[in-house]
């Protein structure tokens, strides 16, 4: 049976409609590909809670309001993803890569120009379609 791994995403939105996104270390599953920030969720966690700690432990933000987006369960060759997907519409602190990783905030419209893990492409697709001129 694959692993299945539990994954909180924040989708972050800044005040000129831009999404803030990373790009994942190389050796790291799907690396060198861009992602929206989050990490697996530990055991005990709220969803919410898991949304929180991995935001401020990887890119040193404090989220104020967060609402649940969307959920997608994804399958890759080697493990199985559940991602838990909330915007993010009020945080405090500015975006640094606490962990290394090349961050950006991008346009939504620039998103589709990005290369991003096939479990994301759904993401971007919602978030295209609400926020479409």
């Amino acid at each position: 049976m694959k692993k299945r791994l539990q994954v909180a995403v924040g989708i972050i939105l800044n005040k000129h409609e831009q999404v803030l996104i990373a790009r994942r270390h190389t050796h790291q599953h799907q690396g060198d590909l861009w992602e929206f920030p989050g990490g697996k969720r530990e055991v005990n966690e709220t969803r919410l809670e898991a949304l929180q700690r991995e935001l401020q432990e990887e890119v040193g933000l404090e989220v104020e309001q967060a609402e649940p987006f969307m959920q997608i369960v994804h399958d890759y060759p080697e493990l199985q993803v559940e991602l838990d997907v909330w915007l993010v519409t009020n945080f405090v602190g500015d975006a640094t890569g606490k962990e290394g990783q090349p961050l950006q905030w991008c346009a939504l419209t620039a998103l589709k120009e990005k290369d991003f893990p096939a479990a994301n492409v759904e993401i971007i697709e919602r978030l295209q379609s609400l926020y479409a001129d």
